[in-house]
């Protein structure tokens, strides 16, 4: 199996942005309305949802395990003249301090389950009180698909999986899905996905 370094190191040398240079759709549209904050994308990649969060005046960082991800985030943030910064390492081992962001960002963050569970739960921890976190991913669905994702089932999240795993948020959406997606190379066509914006209640 080859090593998820390498992997990610691969897609994101080659010469196209992986999965485009925009943001996210379901991202754009929950931000719309957050004021600008501390915000902290997970396994953000190339950075085009952090780099559209410092665009709305968000002081952004964004965490990968991809040196060569970051470095096209960090060109992505200079070319739009926004500010980000950049954490390079394993999400295994990354544990954001307690209330220390006001957004969570989490696009196509496929993880095998125990770990994915533990990042989840540190993300809550990670919000202030009345912080937002945003998250879109594939759900087992999309198997039969096939237009992008990890083809492995155990890496794909249902809304139960989040109801169970995202305790302490309050949600303003959390659903079940099938639409269309257009993001660069990897990600094109129908697409079953699960969507969530929760938020921890003020204390």
């Amino acid at each position: 199996m080859q090593d998820p370094r390498q992997f990610w190191d691969s897609r994101y040398g080659e010469s196209a942005f992986a999965y485009g240079s925009e943001p996210n759709d379901f991202l754009a549209q929950q931000a719309e309305a957050l004021p600008p904050g501390d915000a902290l994308c997970l396994a953000e990649g190339q950075g085009r949802n952090g780099v559209h969060l410092a665009a709305l005046g968000h002081r952004v960082c964004v965490q990968d395990l991809s040196p060569i991800g970051l470095a096209r985030a960090e060109a992505l943030a200079q070319e739009r003249g926004v500010a980000i910064r950049t954490l390079c390492g394993d999400l295994a081992s990354f544990e954001p301090a307690a209330a220390s962001v006001d957004l969570v960002v989490a696009i196509w963050m496929h993880l095998p389950p125990a770990l994915r569970a533990v990042v989840h739960r540190r993300a809550v921890q990670a919000l202030r009180p009345g912080g937002h976190l945003i998250l879109e991913a594939y759900t087992p669905a999309q198997l039969a698909l096939g237009t992008g994702g990890p083809p492995q089932g155990e890496l794909l999240i249902s809304a139960d999986d989040l109801r169970r795993e995202l305790t302490g948020l309050e949600w303003l959406v959390l659903r079940e899905c099938q639409r269309p997606i257009q993001e660069g190379p990897y990600h094109q066509g129908p697409s079953a996905v699960v969507q969530a914006c929760g938020r921890k209640p003020a204390a």
